[in-house]
């Protein structure tokens, strides 16, 4: 008797316990529908947002999904390809100083982009003076075959790319002594804008970056631009010039005026004697200083 009725509670027993986990397992079956229904939904709500933000896209992402790319993932990948292209046309848009309905030659002509950056192992002063030597460039580059100064702010260039020469004029519109240099350039091959900045990263160390948009202009100089000819060889002198500063024994006096929107304001003698008249001032405040400090010991 007594052994029936245990058999009868543990009967019981096992039966609330499946009761339990079947209630348990319906719970989380829902909970796991619910989550791939809001999954599936945002991926339609992504795609939706693509296609409105740009009609170009939705394509893209179709073609990524029939490559057996994950709906996520071809959406992420879409939406980063588009912030890489904007990035660059910003960089554009701050060197030419417009957007692309400005001039509209960027429409007609494939333009190179090059963006540069090199590390300098001199004083921010030293790298800026001898960037400012143009007649100097053709000692160490392999492109410049010529440079001479026209005036204050224009300098005429003689470049050597692959089996032709090319001639330059080029107009700098912006120059501020050891920050930044912007300028222009004209040619019966093309014309180019272009922006170089320096920026001190330790006492002895300075990082320059050099950003660049060249428009070829004929058949042989866009044909050449297919295979960014020019960018390769910009790019090989700009690493000459870091060698070339690093290693330069001799100190250079540079151009120390400064040009804004292409007028100079400060001439290259006036800036030399205004840095004079600054080390006097400064010279005589030490004396002064040392003056005092003596009399207060005795």
């Amino acid at each position: 008797m007594a052994t029936d009725q245990k058999t009868t509670a543990d009967q019981t027993a096992l039966a609330l316990l499946k009761e339990e986990l079947g209630q348990y397992l319906g719970a989380q079956v829902k909970h796991l529908a619910r989550k791939a229904g809001d999954k599936l939904a945002d991926t339609k709500d992504h795609l939706a947002d693509a296609a409105e933000e740009r009609g170009g896209a939705l394509p893209k992402i179709g073609s990524r999904l029939l490559h057996g790319e994950s709906p996520t993932g071809a959406v992420v990948k879409e939406k980063a390809q588009e912030v890489t292209s904007g990035v660059a046309g910003k960089v554009k848009e701050a060197v030419s100083g417009g957007g692309a309905d400005e001039g509209d030659q960027s429409a007609d002509t494939k333009a190179t982009n090059i963006v540069e950056m090199i590390d300098v192992g001199v004083p921010l002063r030293t790298a800026y003076d001898h960037w400012t030597e143009y007649e100097s460039f053709s000692r160490f580059t392999k492109g410049v075959r010529e440079a001479s100064r026209g005036d204050e702010a224009t300098s005429e260039w003689t470049v050597k790319i692959g089996p032709s020469t090319r001639k330059w004029k080029a107009t700098v519109r912006e120059q501020v002594p050891d920050d930044r240099i912007v300028w222009t350039s004209e040619g019966s091959q093309g014309t180019t804008q272009g922006a170089v900045s320096f920026h001190e990263i330790a006492p002895t160390l300075t990082r320059i970056i050099l950003v660049v948009v060249y428009y070829p202009s004929g058949i042989v100089e866009k044909t050449g631009n297919v295979w960014r000819a020019q960018g390769r060889r910009m790019r090989l002198d700009f690493k000459n010039f870091q060698r070339y500063v690093t290693f330069a024994g001799e100190e250079v006096e540079g151009w120390r005026g400064e040009i804004r929107d292409g007028e100079v304001v400060r001439t290259h003698e006036a800036a030399i004697a205004e840095e004079e008249e600054d080390e006097e001032e400064e010279g005589q405040e030490e004396e002064e200083e040392a003056e005092e400090g003596e009399e207060e010991e005795e």
